[in-house]
């Protein structure tokens, strides 16, 4: 690991499409809670697959060498704690890339971290496949942003690079609207597909279209009373644009709750009702979305 290395800290499928697409174009480590297969594989939407040898390591047993980037992919709840294991090991103060899911984490690591902190907001999509592989289910594009735009050369640099390794990808000065969007997104697919364990694009059908749309008029309207604008096009044509980019997806809390891990929905829902409390505004939809999601995944 050197100076020029992206160290991507949470070998999730997020993570491990982020290291096989980067690996193209620049040095890559992998980092979990255990060493994964240095040869891993990724097949492509097209159905094409490509193997690289991929540098893996133990968080606990990382090289002391300070890399350029270091991407944190793990779980919004995960991300704190891996924050402090990672830091533990490295010297110096890399530029700390945030790819959590919701936006409670990012502020926090932003105040906390001593060199610059971006974030990033994705709507591509991806599934493990075993220990050595990932599918890369849909295409989708990455905002690269901080919060205080202070570091738009490095966001630029990033976005560059993504864009170089076949991952479309833009650099922002609006990224926490950005972060609301994906949160609106993320509530709007990802606790049904969980709850009925479907892939995105079973959303369009029935009887799934209707809770859809109640869930994104109960978003638009906290989103509005939080001073959060709308994409162009509106909430349903991004919510419906991002079903179909990723119909054959299975979303990220599906495969968690497949998998008996804990789901993200406290990081995802959490936000969005804690504004309707504030704003007095009756969310029913995301209120039993969230409730069921509380259930243990053996129970259901």
């Amino acid at each position: 690991m050197n100076d020029q290395t992206h160290l991507i800290v949470g070998p999730g499928a997020l993570g491990r499409l982020l290291a096989l697409s980067l690996a193209e174009v620049a040095p890559v480590a992998l980092a979990g809670r255990r060493t994964l297969p240095a040869i891993q594989t990724l097949t492509t939407p097209d159905g094409s697959r490509r193997s690289r040898r991929v540098a893996t390591f133990e968080v606990g047993r990382l090289p002391s060498a300070t890399p350029a980037f270091v991407h944190l992919t793990t779980k919004a709840y995960d991300a704190e704690a891996a924050y402090a294991a990672v830091m533990a090991r490295l010297a110096g103060a890399p530029t700390l890339v945030l790819w959590q899911n919701g936006y409670r984490v990012q502020p926090d690591l932003d105040r906390r971290h001593p060199g610059p902190v971006l974030c990033a907001s994705t709507t591509e999509g991806a599934w493990l496949a075993g220990d050595d592989g990932v599918v890369h289910a849909g295409r989708g594009v990455t905002y690269v942003g901080d919060l205080a735009n202070r570091h738009s050369r490095r966001c630029l640099e990033l976005a560059t690079l993504l864009g170089q390794a076949g991952l479309a990808a833009d650099a922002v000065e609006d990224i926490e609207t950005r972060l609301w969007h994906k949160l609106a997104v993320n509530a709007a697919i990802n606790p049904l597909v969980a709850r009925f364990r479907i892939r995105n694009g079973q959303l369009r059908d029935r009887p799934f279209r209707p809770m859809v749309e109640r869930v994104i008029d109960e978003v638009a309207r906290i989103m509005a009373a939080e001073g959060i604008s709308p994409p162009a096009g509106g909430w349903d044509a991004l919510v419906w644009r991002v079903v179909a980019a990723t119909a054959g997806n299975r979303a990220s809390m599906l495969q968690d709750v497949l998998a008996g891990r804990p789901t993200e929905r406290e990081a995802i829902l959490g936000p969005l009702l804690a504004a309707a409390r504030r704003h007095d505004i009756a969310a029913p939809c995301l209120s039993e979305l969230d409730d069921s999601l509380l259930v243990a995944p053996s129970q259901r």
